[in-house]
């Protein structure tokens, strides 16, 4: 089905910030259609999203891709995404009804995904400029980032401290890991669908945020907010399962990289309900010095 054919109806989809995810129908068939309209975006961005679908496909699951359009600024059109409607029910609608060896299990093919994404390299760090996936390199360092962030935090010298010795520890430890691997950025159950009766992944979404990184950060996205015990030791499980290690190493590290989310999203806490979130829990963070603080904000899916 081509855009061109969409007779106008479009409805937006529920779960996303931008406002720019939408259902799509024509012809008795459905789609989602993802329109980059605010200028912020990459120039690319739609050609970018399609050669992630690419690069992943057959490795995780994600939508087939229907068309890609770019940007056309004489005709003031925005680039656009459509990928086919995959049936099933976002993760943050079903995981607060699941009990135990339910999380468990959804916890442990989380954990894979991550593992799997973190098994596929790149030579270095950066963001993809073009849909080659061709990476304009940086230099991320923990310490330097919460200074690049601190005015906008906008917190007591006390707090900043805490937050700056925080990230150093951090980033010692990060330090000890060599490695550089696809990170989809935003993995954590709003983006995903979900088989109800198995509790398979049959999506992940929005790779709007995706670069070359840490091999731990999306292990880290996973976990930031929901803390129970039984999904975080299957999450855990199942990633050490495809990428060895033990679950204390890869919680400490998926903790630390997490920060680099946790200041930029804390920084803009008036944003959204999740940058509020996350900036409280990385004040916590700050005061306590522990990375692995909260434990007590209650479900994350409150959000």
């Amino acid at each position: 089905m081509s855009f061109g054919e969409l007779d106008g109806g479009l409805r937006p989809l529920d779960g996303g910030w931008s406002g720019e995810t939408f259902l799509a129908e024509a012809g008795g068939e459905r789609s989602v259609v993802r329109v980059f309209a605010d200028p912020r975006h990459h120039p690319q961005a739609a050609e970018i999203h399609e050669a992630l679908h690419r690069l992943v496909r057959g490795l995780v699951p994600v939508p087939d891709v229907l068309e890609v359009r770019r940007a056309d600024p004489a005709m003031g059109t925005p680039a656009l995404l459509v990928t086919e409607f995959v049936e099933g029910v976002r993760g943050d609608l079903l995981l607060p009804d699941l009990d135990e060896d339910q999380q468990a299990r959804l916890g442990r093919g989380l954990g894979e995904i991550a593992a799997t994404l973190a098994g596929m390299p790149f030579l270095t760090a950066g963001t993809f400029a073009d849909k080659e996936l061709r990476v304009e390199a940086y230099a991320l360092d923990l310490t330097d980032w919460v200074e690049a962030y601190a005015d906008r935090l906008d917190w007591s010298p006390t707090d900043l401290e805490g937050l700056r010795d925080a990230a150093a520890d951090a980033q010692d430890l990060l330090d000890t890991v060599a490695r550089v691997s696809l990170v989809h950025s935003d993995l954590n159950p709003k983006n995903l669908i979900l088989d109800p009766e198995t509790l398979g992944v049959r999506a992940v979404l929005d790779w709007e945020f995706a670069h070359a990184g840490s091999p731990f950060a999306d292990l880290g996205n996973l976990l930031r907010f929901d803390r129970r015990e039984a999904y975080v030791s299957g999450v855990l499980e199942g990633y050490v399962s495809v990428r060895g290690g033990s679950t204390a190493e890869a919680l400490d590290l998926a903790r630390s990289a997490d920060l680099v989310a946790l200041v930029e999203l804390g920084a803009r806490r008036t944003d959204n309900p999740v940058a509020a979130r996350a900036h409280d829990l990385l004040l916590e963070i700050a005061r306590s010095g522990d990375v692995h603080r909260p434990e007590g904000l209650g479900s994350p899916l409150e959000c």
